[in-house]
């Protein structure tokens, strides 16, 4: 079992030259006893975004605080807090900041999608 506060995490950079303003914080893993999944925080400051990118597994989001875009294929898709989306595997994607504040939002991904 695992308790605990997110504001008390450290967030990890996402380094990728196709990323900006991005980062990380990982809530619950297989470390914290949930097999085969992560789940975690995705925060993008202003202007900020995750790389455009296609990957075996799917993920799930859920917009916590802030506005921004996602991209699934070839639709941009308008996000707030409460949106959420399932990426299907092999499908580009891509989250973009478009506010003043930072973007958050929930990804759960299968483990071997977790980097």
């Amino acid at each position: 079992m695992v308790v605990g506060n997110f504001n008390a995490l450290k967030a990890k950079e996402i380094t990728s030259p196709l990323a900006r303003n991005a980062a990380m914080k990982v809530l619950v893993s297989p470390e914290e006893g949930w097999e085969g999944y992560v789940m975690r925080v995705v925060e993008l400051e202003v202007d900020g975004y995750s790389p455009k990118h296609e990957h075996d597994w799917p993920h799930i989001n859920y917009v916590i605080e802030g506005s921004g875009t996602l991209l699934i294929g070839d639709t941009l898709h308008t996000l707030s807090p409460g949106s959420y989306a399932f990426v299907p595997n092999n499908t580009i994607h891509q989250f973009t900041n478009a506010g003043d504040t930072t973007l958050k939002f929930i990804c759960i991904v299968p483990e071997e999608g977790h980097q």
